[in-house]
């Protein structure tokens, strides 16, 4: 029996937040947080995960489904490094982009070419590499005549077209996308599932998709 190549691994992963705690917007407030972090330990925590273990191999299209408030995106955020683990551990043995909520990945005062740019080399690319994707990134995200407008001046719908178009065309072995084609109108809904099908079924790549549409799911993912 031929050895499965595991892409992500995630192991016996929990992940707790205490309830009306925060972490202060400045340096004063951050002190006066951690001065009442007695008063903390008595507010209600809550497990966002509990104890989730799974594998994904290279190539497979999973969806992740549940309620508002199940813990998919927290799930997706430990994955992408951007929040870590209360306990537990994951695996990854690739690079990775990630779509998770409308306004994060860009710098809003840089132009979407230069956020495309600073995409690729955060995912080890030359620019060569990237010169030779760049035209295929703006010809999907159909913005071409705002793509050296800063990003802050897009619309939601012009801002996913283009997050979609770098995560899909900008060499990652692993796509996350959490519910963000939601914002873009049906017809660039559609492209985006045909595009990701492909990148699956074709090109190897290892896609995870939150989304509340069983159809896109049931369509898109195989498990």
């Amino acid at each position: 029996m031929a050895e499965r190549d595991i892409i992500i691994k995630a192991d016996n992963v929990y992940k707790e937040y205490t309830l009306g705690s925060i972490s202060g917007r400045s340096f004063y407030e951050e002190l006066l947080r951690r001065k009442n972090k007695e008063q903390a330990k008595l507010r209600k925590k809550i497990n966002a995960l509990n104890g989730v273990s799974f594998e994904i191999e290279r190539g497979e299209a999973v969806g992740i489904i549940g309620a508002n408030g199940a813990g998919k995106s927290t799930l997706l955020k430990i994955l992408s490094r951007i929040t870590a683990p209360t306990s537990g551990k994951v695996y990854l043995d690739g690079t990775l982009s990630s779509m998770l909520e409308v306004g994060t990945g860009f710098h809003p005062e840089l132009s979407g070419r230069e956020n495309i740019y600073i995409n690729g080399t955060i995912l080890g690319m030359t620019r060569k590499e990237i010169d030779s994707k760049i035209e295929d990134i703006i010809a999907f995200s159909e913005i071409r005549e705002f793509i050296d407008t800063p990003v802050k001046r897009y619309s939601s719908g012009m801002y996913v077209k283009l997050a979609f178009a770098v995560a899909a065309y900008l060499e990652s072995d692993i796509m996350i996308l959490d519910e963000v084609l939601a914002v873009g109108d049906m017809k660039f809904q559609k492209k985006c599932l045909d595009k990701m099908q492909e990148l699956s079924s074709k090109e190897g790549r290892t896609v995870l998709c939150v989304s509340h549409n069983m159809v896109t799911i049931s369509k898109f993912c195989k498990r």
